[in-house]
């Protein structure tokens, strides 16, 4: 057995404490974070020792407020392609482990030889294909010294980390123009096979399944999501239907917005346990909250209703991924098998651009129809609660479909435009008005002093740049 010992991880640990300073539930979290980012960075992405201490584990641990805890290095199981990271000398270590198609998962803290759930699929090897199918893309795409106010300048200014945002960190960007690549660009160490954590672009992936089962007829967003957990007799949550859930309206209480999942993303915890115990503190359909719990319960209500695991873990690679050739794309599970589709996807940009494609095409893809006829128009309309119209700062929220952010004028953007978001400035924005599409990939800093990166903006700017 070859191990690697991950070290190197100063810009990590640099404002870390005693890790005997913090009580051993945080000390697990932070080593299940660490556990499980250098598992998907790895293997799912190729990611070095090195590359995963300056990006991934750099500046983002959620769980804690500066300092965080210092933990030993993570060791690296290359032959059976597990992580662990150990966090007090009384405790197992926090284990991630990889599986094909499925990536890592974490092992329940006090498993010390656990069997993770797996698909029995395999991926097609399109890569010589033409782009979309494959990834041979035909022609030229634009050289690296941009000139003027032209879409190389737009890309370019994207990486300089201050055009769109202080201190931004761009790791890629794709343009697809009429279903054809027009700008493609990627910073050192990622190319156009390297897949990066999708973070809450992950909950658009999901309604894409779940638009999937309603296309198979395995499920209808107007009924009731119909969970185990909420069919006692009287139980309020019986009333929640997958709409609901779909909205971000479901009701459901949640001390902070995205509901502080830490448990299921970093703890091992399931999602049976933690995304759907929670009580009903509004009526369904009444209050929007934006809520990593609503999107994983839709995903459980899924399993539910397929009641049969085999197929339900093949579904979302057989429906959606595999046909659209998605083949760097990574849909990472709980270790109960639930898929953690609130956040825990990793893909490349391209892969997005190819989910882009699908909605642009109205469901269909290679003459194929993979989603119901409207899906794409359900889940760019606006749902009944929406969020508040403007920041503090005065800057405009984006409104809210069915797992879909929803652009507009107010923005700088054709109404109809809509997008795909998560943390650190993951973004596929979809314009239909322009049969355009923009995928922008980062690691940008969510610590206080993080400026983000200025979506509306850039997007705008690529647009006026196509016009030239």
């Amino acid at each position: 057995m070859k191990n690697i010992i991950l070290g190197g991880v100063a810009s990590f640990l640099c404002l870390g404490v005693a890790a005997q300073e913090f009580d051993p539930a945080q000390l697990s979290l932070a080593a299940g974070y660490k556990a499980a980012f250098t598992c998907s960075a790895h293997f799912n992405a190729g990611r070095s020792v090195d590359q995963i201490a300056g990006d991934e584990l750099n500046r983002i641990l959620p769980t804690f407020d500066d300092p965080m805890p210092s933990l030993p290095d993570a060791v690296i199981d290359e032959e059976n392609k597990r992580v662990s990271v150990t966090y007090a000398d009384d405790a197992p270590p926090r284990i991630a482990q990889w599986r094909p198609m499925l990536g890592c998962v974490q092992a329940p803290t006090m498993a010390a030889d656990f069997q993770p759930p797996t698909v029995n699929l395999k991926r097609k090897n399109r890569s010589g294909e033409p782009w979309p199918i494959g990834d041979n893309v035909e022609g030229e795409i634009f050289g690296d010294t941009p000139q003027g106010f032209n879409i190389a300048a737009v890309v370019a200014d994207a990486f300089d980390r201050s055009t769109y945002g202080e201190g931004s960190e761009t790791t890629a960007v794709l343009i697809v123009q009429d279903g054809k690549i027009v700008a493609e660009k990627y910073r050192d160490g990622f190319d156009a096979t390297t897949p990066q954590r999708t973070w809450s672009v992950a909950k658009s992936i999901a309604a894409t399944i779940i638009g999937a089962a309603v296309h198979e007829g395995l499920i209808d967003v107007d009924e009731p999501a119909g969970l185990a957990a909420w069919s006692a007799p009287d139980d309020p949550r019986g009333e929640i239907t997958l709409e609901n859930l779909l909205h971000m309206s479901s009701g459901l209480t949640s001390p902070t917005a995205g509901n502080r999942t830490d448990d299921v993303y970093f703890g091992g915890g399931r999602i049976v346990d933690h995304a759907i115990t929670n009580r009903l503190v509004a009526e369904p359909g009444a209050l929007w909250r934006y809520a990593n719990n609503d999107t994983m319960a839709a995903m459980r209500a899924l399993r539910e209703r397929m009641n049969n695991d085999k197929k339900f873990m093949a579904f979302p690679f057989k429906n959606v991924i595999i046909p659209l050739g998605m083949d760097h794309t990574f849909l990472e599970t709980d270790w109960n098998g639930d898929f953690v589709l609130s956040s825990q996807v990793w893909t490349t940009a391209r892969d997005l651009a190819r989910l882009g494609l699908l909605y642009l095409n109205d469901g269909v893809w290679d003459g194929e129809r993979i989603l119901p006829e409207g899906w794409a128009a359900y889940v760019a309309s606006p749902s009944p609660a929406q969020p508040a119209l403007q920041r503090h700062d005065g800057s405009h929220i984006p409104g809210y479909g069915a797992q879909f952010w929803l652009y507009g004028e107010r923005h700088g953007l054709p109404d109809g435009s809509y997008a795909a978001r998560g943390n650190r400035g993951q973004y596929l924005m979809i314009i239909p008005e322009r049969n355009v599409l923009i995928v922008r990939r980062g690691f940008d800093s969510n610590q206080p002093g993080g400026n983000g990166f200025n979506l509306d903006q850039f997007s705008a700017d690529v647009l006026a740049a196509l016009e030239d």
